[in-house]
């Protein structure tokens, strides 16, 4: 039995139907996979009042779970007879671990079925992002995080992992499709390419933004040339009080070129290193340039971010893009465990059981 770790309180879908925006397609089953719709079929005509409890859960410990709303809109949205459903699930955000299960659903199979593997699908997406996303907040306390995770994957999968990471506790987003669930716009700056277009020129980059957006700060893009020292001095000396932050974003293949002209050739000072750090927070306070924040980004994990902090780098925001969707590897299963009220699942497989799942208030929208 799993113990309760908060108050129990009436759980009601904290989204709605309205929030998540699911494509109509999915009423067609063009989503589905086409064994359950083969069986939805075969129930609809042999046993339309078969009643069965499903239950849905993973293998690993400490995982922060989500998806478990978009789940309950979805049943609620697709469902046949959705009022008549008893769903009893967990929060997303809940700190989870292996066999516990975080959703289930009872009702006649011909009603709900037809839904399992987009649910699975919500909950191990939804589920790998919050908990990745934890992963990264945690390492970076008490600084800040903006998501640059849409470049990351296919586009269509924005809105769901923004919201994710929302839950996580990210509140820095670099598209409004990201933060479109939880009303957040997107934000950010300049990418190289509005530098190349610029041949190169840092300050006529930032020159030309500044005039387009004169009501923002600026927050120069300072290793094109790799060079982010100089080029970070170069920004302050033109800006000044304009400038907002500099960001560094070296790649790990590169050296950058203070460190080359000191003579400094370890491999450990690749990429964004601590050291790098150091030193354009140094050049910058010495010419008075204090209120400049720095931004870095580029190959960071939880890992390299605890050690910054352990380190007391002077980074104001880390960027994390690749971590956030691509690591991990937690999956959902969703299992038959009852059968018209009495136990029945394949070998090795039973019904969990957990006092921390609450009932879910069936709301038409």
């Amino acid at each position: 039995m799993f113990e309760i770790k908060q108050k129990d309180v009436d759980r009601s879908f904290r989204l709605t139907n309205k929030t998540f925006q699911f494509p109509q397609s999915i009423k067609d089953h063009f989503y589905t996979a086409n064994y359950f719709i083969k069986t939805h079929e075969i129930i609809k005509k042999h046993l339309p009042d078969v009643t069965v409890t499903m239950q849905f859960f993973q293998r690993k410990d400490n995982v922060m779970v989500a998806g478990i709303d978009e789940s309950i809109a979805l049943l609620h949205t697709f469902a046949k007879n959705p009022e008549k459903l008893e769903i009893s699930a967990l929060h997303d955000g809940d700190i989870i671990n292996a066999n516990e299960p975080v959703l289930k659903i009872k009702g006649r199979y011909q009603d709900f079925g037809y839904l399992e593997s987009l649910i699975d699908g919500i909950l191990t997406r939804r589920t790998n992002v919050a908990t990745n996303t934890n992963d990264i907040l945690e390492a970076a306390k008490p600084l800040d995080v903006f998501s640059m995770a849409d470049r990351q994957d296919d586009y269509l999968t924005q809105a769901g992992d923004g919201y994710a990471s929302y839950i996580a506790g990210i509140r820095k987003f670099s598209t409004d499709a990201q933060g479109h669930y939880v009303g957040i716009k997107g934000m950010g700056t300049m990418p190289h390419a509005l530098i190349a277009m610029c041949g190169g020129d840092l300050v006529k980059a930032c020159e030309l933004y500044h005039q387009t957006f004169p009501e923002e700060k600026i927050s120069a893009l300072v290793d094109y040339t790799n060079d982010c020292v100089n080029e970070s001095l170069k920004v302050a000396r033109h800006f000044k009080d304009k400038l907002g932050s500099v960001r560094l974003d070296t790649s790990l293949s590169l050296l950058d070129e203070h460190f080359v002209r000191a003579k400094d050739l370890d491999p450990a000072n690749k990429g964004v290193s601590a050291k790098l750090v150091y030193a354009v927070r140094e050049a910058l306070d010495k010419e008075g340039f204090n209120h400049v924040k720095i931004v870095v980004s580029s190959s960071f994990s939880p890992t390299k971010i605890k050690e910054f902090i352990n380190k007391k780098v002077p980074v104001d925001l880390f960027g994390v893009g690749s971590y956030i969707v691509n690591t991990k590897s937690i999956g959902f299963t969703g299992d038959v465990v009852v059968v018209n009220d009495k136990p029945e699942a394949k070998v090795g497989r039973r019904e969990y059981f957990s006092n921390r799942l609450q009932n879910v208030v069936y709301k038409k929208d």
